[in-house]
């Protein structure tokens, strides 16, 4: 605690405070510092620039060092070359394109050039406030409870940090000081928790979309033989699914994103290119509330694309997703953060005279003006035998007969790679036999299409939902038949009908390519139950957190408060914020005052405080900056022996009335400690005017009662207590010393 005079001058009992932090920071604070940044680094190494990351680190380490000794920070020249030369990195790296990601990266690199000239309090500040947003930017990009947990930790490091600056006297540790910001927490998240529930939802006017350079993992608008084979080996979870009633079986769980019609040598694509959208206000969100029977609900990880994934049969039942031609789903701006939609399962009505248009057959047909000779002659063959819906039954008798594998390690095929898959290798995977099928039904005159999506998904903990992951991408076919309309068509469930029915690790179960370079991933050891299921439970705690707190937005606030009897509007919940903050703020006000007043008291210590300085300056003692009470007393003594004992005790009531330990006492009893001050002093003014008295006559004064104490931490070094009495002893032990003082003068 640091104590000023009423002229505003620095007190030189405490002056270790403002004066010394303007000329180094402590190294407690600085190292509270460095460890929040490196923890905010953490959720951005997959996305900063190699190159970026180091800098921070280096930069960071340059500044710890400086604070060592062990080198110096550089000058004000250095310091703008160093600005020169890496924001020109960062210009080259970024090349002109300017989104949310790379602002985001540039706000990393202003963080770790601040770190050079972070010299003194106010640049602490500066930086903590600084590192506080970044901890917000961070949850642009991830919002999972465990990143929000390290977000936390982070936080909570700068507050340590912010302690030791302002509280130096206080203990230092993680234990004291998380104590304290514990209490502090308790106390505001009532507070918090009412403001999260009932401060108005609204939608911002205008938003920046996130996407960016950065790769996802995820399917593309276009296929190449061996792509999907190798999104097979990543883990990472795709989407969630809900549903309102039973869920289909697993064979039935095809989850439908996107169809490409065009083939470009060995490259499907999609022939027509979605239209441009203005991206700007946010999408409405998706509907809350239970979900009907016939309702699933999907919570898709960011993808950066606008694709929707459903269930054949499927119409929209939230607002934030519309349907295209094809049966598809797409969202009205790309999915650059967890997006929650719903869908309804509906039996379409069968129209046997729905025709195709004619260009749209002419694209369905469409195929290269050359090449695969043998599956052209395939279909040719199969077209003199069989009518469209025996070309397709034979295609598949074909795949299931003869000994065609689906394999994760497909070789490379040559240029006429369909050829080759049919007639000689006959070893692949899901897009190269939905591939080869989609080219031999449009040789044979039957419009088909490739379909690119999911097909699967193990289930949750307690089988509340499902969970369909990047090892569960797939394609399949779909062809159109006169009378019946698009119907789907299957060759890997021909070829490894265990894939569709019980997922990817068994149908490479005998291969053992599953998931055979990611050694970390839990779902590779899908042979330890402890493992599976602990894995299980995180996922469904992290899905419970983006349900109900990342994605309790307008729709989900106001479908929990109409549960609440009165049917609250948007103008109630503003009132009811407006009320919390404002009663918040004045418990807060009444809670100060009557500390304030409760602890008013210690302005009478600080007043004997000063007298007991102008006394010591009236003797020829003069007060030094930065000098401690203790201090002040050892050099009174050494000029007036007399007043040794009286000096001393007087300094050590004043630590132990600021710094003890026991803070009850002393601020249950601090008359006494006002009394006895004030006693002292009036015992050295008087002992101070009997100067003539001989000088052993001082050591009368020998308080049995005090007692020398070391607290580790404490900044000050020595310090005396009244010890070893209770509280009301102590008082009485304090009239004892002052009334020895005043017999003995």
């Amino acid at each position: 605690m640091t104590l000023r005079r009423r002229n505003k001058q620095p007190s030189p009992t405490f002056g270790s405070g403002v004066q010394v932090q303007a000329a180094q920071l402590p190294g407690k604070a600085l190292l509270w510092l460095v460890a929040a940044f490196t923890l905010l680094l953490v959720p951005q190494w997959d996305r900063l620039p190699a190159w970026l990351l180091v800098v921070c680190v280096a930069l960071m380490a340059w500044r710890w060092l400086a604070r060592l000794g062990r080198v110096r920070l550089p000058g004000r020249g250095w310091r703008t070359g160093l600005v020169v030369v890496l924001g020109g990195l960062y210009v080259a790296t970024v090349k002109s394109q300017f989104t949310v990601d790379t602002a985001a990266s540039f706000f990393v690199l202003c963080v770790a050039l601040k770190w050079l000239e972070t010299r003194c309090a106010r640049d602490f500040y500066v930086l903590f406030f600084i590192l506080l947003y970044m901890a917000a930017v961070n949850f642009l990009f991830h919002q999972a409870i465990h990143w929000t947990l390290l977000n936390f930790t982070a936080v909570v490091l700068l507050l340590l940090g912010l302690q030791v600056l302002n509280a130096p006297e206080l203990p230092a540790g993680v234990r004291s000081g998380g104590r304290r910001l514990a209490g502090l927490l308790l106390k505001m998240l009532p507070v918090v928790i009412v403001l999260f529930v009932f401060f108005p939802r609204m939608e911002p006017l205008w938003s920046v979309p996130l996407v960016s350079g950065q790769a996802r993992s995820g399917i593309s608008d276009q296929m190449t033989p061996g792509d999907i084979s190798n999104l097979a080996q990543s883990s990472e979870r795709a989407f969630r699914v809900s549903f309102g009633g039973q869920a289909p079986p697993q064979a039935q769980r095809y989850w439908r994103g996107l169809t490409l019609d065009y083939l470009d040598g060995a490259t499907w694509k999609q022939s027509a290119q979605p239209a441009f959208r203005r991206l700007g206000r946010v999408e409405i969100e998706g509907v809350s509330g239970p979900l009907a029977a016939n309702q699933y609900e999907i919570l898709l990880e960011p993808t950066d694309q606008s694709w929707a994934f459903a269930l054949a049969d499927s119409v929209a039942a939230s607002p934030n997703i519309e349907e295209i031609d094809q049966d598809l789903f797409r969202f009205r701006r790309p999915a650059d953060t967890s997006v929650r939609y719903r869908l309804a399962l509906e039996t379409p009505p069968v129209n046997p005279d729905v025709q195709l248009p004619p260009a749209q057959r002419r694209q369905l047909l469409q195929l290269p003006g050359r090449g695969n000779p043998q599956a052209r002659a395939l279909a040719d063959e199969l077209r003199s035998q069989y009518d469209d819906r025996g070309i397709a039954a034979a295609l598949l008798q074909r795949f299931r007969e003869q000994p065609y594998f689906y394999t994760l390690r497909p070789p490379v095929m040559p240029d006429n790679g369909i050829d080759a898959l049919l007639f000689d290798v006959k070893r692949g995977f899901c897009a190269h036999y939905a591939g080869a099928m989609t080219f031999v039904l449009r040789a044979a005159g039957i419009p088909a299409r490739v379909v690119v999506g999911y097909q699967g998904g193990e289930s949750g903990a307690g089988d509340d939902y499902l969970i369909v992951r990047q090892y569960d991408a797939h394609a399949w076919v779909e062809g159109w038949f006169e009378g019946a309309g698009w119907i789907r068509l299957d060759p890997t469930a021909a070829i490894a009908p265990s894939r569709i029915e019980s997922g990817l690790r068994e149908a490479v179960a005998e291969e053992g390519s599953f998931l055979e370079n990611s050694w970390l991933s839990p779902q590779k050891y899908g042979n330890l139950p402890l493992l599976t299921w602990a894995s299980l439970q995180l996922d469904r705690i992290n899905y419970q957190w983006q349900r109900w707190v990342v994605g309790y937005q307008g729709q989900s606030q106001m479908d929990l408060l109409s549960r609440l009897p009165g049917g609250l509007t948007m103008r109630d919940l503003g009132y009811i914020s407006a009320g919390t903050v404002a009663a918040a703020l004045l418990l807060a006000g009444l809670i100060s005052a009557w500390r304030g007043r409760q602890g008013g008291r210690h302005t009478g210590v600080a007043r004997q405080l000063q007298r007991w300085q102008r006394f010591c300056e009236g003797v020829g003692v003069p007060v030094r900056q930065g000098e401690t009470p203790l201090g002040l007393a050892d050099r009174l003594a050494r000029a007036e022996p007399a007043l040794a004992d009286s000096a001393r005790v007087f300094a050590g009531v004043v630590n132990t009335h600021y710094y003890s330990r026991q803070t009850a006492d002393a601020v249950a009893q601090p008359a006494s400690d006002i009394r006895l001050l004030r006693r002292l002093l009036a015992g050295m003014k008087r002992q101070r005017r009997q100067s003539g008295l001989p000088r052993n006559r001082a050591n009368h004064f020998k308080p049995a009662a005090r007692q020398r104490i070391d607290t580790p931490g404490h900044r000050y070094g020595d310090r005396y207590a009244l010890a070893g009495k209770s509280l009301a002893q102590r008082a009485e032990t304090a009239d004892g010393v002052a009334a020895a003082t005043r017999t003995d003068y």
